[in-house]
């Protein structure tokens, strides 16, 4: 079939199982954005879209311009600045920042977790596996090639546990962390359809990016999801369907709490943030504060990177942090750096009451040490990658 854009449709190319995939795809239908989904075989994003991104990833969105967007954070900034409304992003201040918060979290904070119900149950789940990762690369009518064509991706990714801090040894901190937050997160999605209320926002796409491709599809962490938080499935569910209203929440309107308010169910989400991802965050401020300092005559433009090759996943060396009272080894993640930076910026430019209210949350959990990440330099995205300011 040959690619065709029209003046109005969207093309996202990505795939069922692709974590990003599954957040920029919900921030499409919730934003009512015409759109068809392709899968990375078909002859265009080998001979157009991967040439141009210069990258072997995906999601890649491309407007019906001939734009061609690689992150999903891009895909999302272009969309608010330049599509009509709804916007997804909360035009009151405290919201606004509590929705960049878990929107951050949910794109980096959690794939830890979601890489280890993939990778740490593969025998479990490995024909469901097989056939999701073969739809990646293989276009053909062939069950058994399609099954077979995605295995060396698949032990690609099955090595990244390490790099993550996924270990034998951590494995079980990991998924505990994770049942915790099912269990508060189902708290709230019986009160509410979405975090901030009535109506979706990117702090529920963020999170759909590890709670959907890989917690609610593959066989073993949908299995949990369904039975110990219901809920939660729910929501994935319908952060798959165009209508915002949900017949479960008849009386619940289509907006965002009013008076600028966060519901009580969720700051229980927050304080699981900042105790289990802070810690992350305060030594990956460290080491890229370090390198920034002892590198002070690096150009604007620079790969944020330890490696001089363009990369979707950049890192700056190893880590250590304790979380839980565990100590956790892994590498570096720059870009969970970049997209908490976005919205500590958020955080840092409120200023009365909201202000008041943000410091509160964030003294009630133990958040101060994080809230306070400083940044060196700052980061931007630029060509598909992270570079220095």
């Amino acid at each position: 079939m040959q690619h065709v854009a029209t003046d109005d449709t969207w093309t996202l190319w990505g795939t069922p199982h692709s974590l990003y995939t599954g957040k920029i795809r919900s921030y499409l239908i919730k934003r009512g954005v015409p759109f068809r989904e392709m899968c990375p075989p078909h002859h265009r994003f080998r001979e157009v879209i991967r040439p141009a991104i210069r990258l072997r990833v995906a999601p890649v969105m491309e407007t019906p311009d001939g734009l061609i967007i690689q992150d999903t954070s891009d895909m999302i900034d272009h969309l608010e600045a330049n599509h009509p409304a709804p916007s997804m992003i909360p035009q009151t201040p405290l919201q606004c920042a509590v929705a960049w918060l878990i929107g951050a979290f949910g794109s980096e904070g959690l794939l830890p977790a979601a890489m280890s119900y993939r990778w740490s149950y593969r025998a479990q789940q490995e024909g469901f596996l097989r056939a999701e990762f073969g739809r990646g690369v293989y276009s053909g009518p062939s069950r058994e090639d399609r099954n077979s064509a995605g295995l060396k991706l698949m032990d690609y990714f099955n090595n990244f546990l390490p790099s993550l801090g996924v270990t034998a040894e951590t494995q079980g901190l990991v998924e505990t962390a994770y049942l915790e937050l099912l269990d508060v997160l189902d708290v709230h999605f019986q009160h509410f359809p979405y975090l901030l209320g009535g109506r979706p926002s990117i702090a529920d796409c963020g999170l759909m990016a590890p709670l959907y491709a890989h917690l609610a599809r593959d066989p073993v962490p949908a299995t949990i999801m369904k039975n110990a938080a219901p809920n939660v499935y729910r929501w994935t569910e319908r952060m798959n369907l165009a209508n915002t209203i949900d017949g479960e929440f008849p009386d619940c309107p289509p907006q965002y709490l009013t008076d600028d308010a966060l519901a009580p169910t969720l700051e229980p989400l927050l304080r699981l943030i900042f105790q289990d991802w802070g810690p992350e965050l305060l030594a990956n401020a460290s080491i890229y504060n370090q390198w920034v300092n002892a590198n002070p005559d690096l150009p604007a433009g620079h790969l944020v990177s330890q490696s001089a090759e363009r990369t979707v996943h950049p890192t700056l060396g190893p880590i250590s942090y304790v979380q839980r009272g565990q100590r956790m080894q892994r590498y570096s993640a720059p870009h969970a750096l970049w997209h908490f930076d976005r919205a500590a910026a958020k955080a840092r430019a409120l200023t009365g009451a909201a202000a008041a209210q943000f410091d509160q949350i964030v003294k009630r959990h133990g958040g101060e040490s994080t809230m306070a990440i400083s940044l060196a330099r700052p980061m931007v995205r630029r060509d598909c990658v992270l570079v220095l300011a």
